[in-house]
């Protein structure tokens, strides 16, 4: 199957339906460690998995296992690239070592989808989920951000922080983009879509947390994992509400 058509039901999915969100960040001893998003749409699977594996045909009712780097796809797409400006291809390079994995099993209601990279240092991260809207300048762009519409456009920038004794989530919001926003019919329709969706960070670190700023955090047994809720519409609404600081044992 092209990775197109598979990227353009992806993108169905996950812009017109209630989905999981995972962000996961995992933090090995010398400050390297891997970030990934796990979305999963298998609910929409169960209301419409035997009509969408019909419609990506025969060999996709039944099965899908596909595993795709972003520079493979943007070597398809290279003319379309080097039409963008200098700053956008920039932008877009910082996503082609991301491995994008879809599995879809319209009999067993599922479709899971993670798109993972390796980081040497968790400031690489910056505005990462940002970056991918940087697709839609390319060509038929809304069919190849996997990520679909919502995930990144949250008016904010997004870093994080961490020197071994103290890690950080911090989103800033942009006013002025929220103001627009504000104006754009769209943004209803967009709040009424991912209302019932979910938004999950799920962080692994090397040393023992000490500390946490959110009082709504759950630990591991051993106290080197954090889990943190919330509805995908405060991921959207209220980003900086999704920001907190850890403080870890010496």
């Amino acid at each position: 199957m092209k990775i197109y058509k598979l990227l353009f039901f992806t993108f169905l999915l996950t812009a017109l339906t209630s989905c999981t969100f995972t962000e996961n960040i995992y933090i090995n001893d010398n400050g390297t460690g891997k970030f990934s998003i796990d979305v999963d749409g298998s609910a929409f699977m169960g209301m419409a998995g035997d009509q969408l594996g019909s419609q990506m045909g025969a060999g996709a009712k039944n099965d899908i296992d596909s595993t795709f780097t972003f520079k493979q796809l943007f070597a398809e797409k290279k003319d379309s690239i080097a039409k963008l400006s200098t700053e956008a291809q920039k932008e877009i390079k910082k996503l082609e070592n991301f491995v994008v994995t879809t599995k879809m099993n319209a009999e067993k209601k599922q479709f899971l989808m993670t798109i993972a990279t390796d980081f040497k240092n968790v400031n690489e991260l910056q505005d990462i989920l940002q970056t991918a809207g940087t697709l839609q300048k390319l060509e038929g762009g809304s069919s190849i951000n996997p990520l679909g519409s919502g995930l990144g456009d949250n008016n904010s920038k997004l870093s994080y922080t961490y020197d071994g004794k103290k890690f950080s989530r911090k989103a800033v919001i942009n006013q002025q983009k929220v103001t627009e926003k504000v104006k754009d019919s769209a943004a209803d329709m967009s709040k009424m879509i991912y209302s019932s969706s979910n938004y999950i960070m799920k962080y692994h670190f090397p040393k023992k947390i000490k500390k946490i700023s959110n009082p709504n955090a759950l630990f591991s047994d051993d106290r080197k994992s954090v889990t943190i809720q919330y509805s995908f519409t405060d991921y959207i609404e209220n980003p900086d509400k999704l920001n907190f600081d850890v403080e870890f044992e010496k």
